[in-house]
């Protein structure tokens, strides 16, 4: 969590290796991100808040494409690919091209692709944007699901409320530092607030931050 321009964005693009880091290091499973791209790539799913495709595949070729990038064999993509469309509704439009779809649908189709090769990390930048409540309720059922199997998540989002449900740990980042880490219950210890809300939680500890910093 973090305000506009505190670093969110900025740290998940140094963790997937988009962005290389000025200084120090990110490692993924123990691989460098940097030193190690494939290694720690391969053990990655990443779900951006904008994502990007290729316009003239079908949502199916394109589920493929990735799934070939990630050597995952035909037999298992074609399984995998049956059981995402139909639990994120995508059946139908599995063989329409991906220029014909919405901003949700170009989503989910994302989502399928990044869970496909069963990721040891899962890297999410606002996950529910475009989604009906439906969908990003199917959504947050399919983050679980990857977590009790071992996976782990690292996601970021401006919805409090779904940090609030979801997360197990949370990060608020300010002016590009991690000026808290913990549980729900650590950070209500840290404020003094008692049963408060993340909201209320999450203001009261940015405003102390920019008072420290002015």
């Amino acid at each position: 969590l973090g305000p506009n321009g505190a670093g969110k964005t900025t740290t998940i693009k140094v963790l997937t290796g988009l962005v290389r880091p000025n200084a120090g290091t990110a490692r993924i499973c123990g691989f460098d991100i940097q030193a190690q791209p494939v290694e720690a790539k391969r053990r990655i799913g990443y779900i951006p808040d904008h994502p990007y495709l290729y316009e003239k595949l079908s949502g199916r070729d394109f589920f493929h494409f990735v799934g070939d990038l990630f050597e995952v064999p035909r037999d298992t993509q074609r399984r995998k690919c049956e059981e995402f469309f139909a639990l994120l509704g995508l059946t139908r439009a599995a063989d329409k091209l991906v220029e014909n779809y919405s901003h949700g649908m170009r989503q989910k189709l994302v989502i399928a692709a990044s869970l496909m090769h069963d990721p040891e990390v899962i890297i999410v930048d606002e996950p529910m944007v475009g989604l009906d409540p439906q969908s990003a309720r199917t959504v947050k059922q399919l983050l679980r699901r990857q977590v009790a199997r071992g996976c782990s998540i690292f996601l970021s989002t401006h919805i409090l409320s779904i940090a609030e449900e979801l997360a197990d740990r949370i990060g608020v980042i300010s002016r590009g530092r991690l000026i808290f880490l913990g549980t729900l219950e650590d950070l209500r210890a840290r404020q003094n607030l008692g049963d408060a809300r993340l909201e209320e939680l999450f203001l009261s500890l940015t405003e102390d931050s920019n008072e420290e910093a002015g």
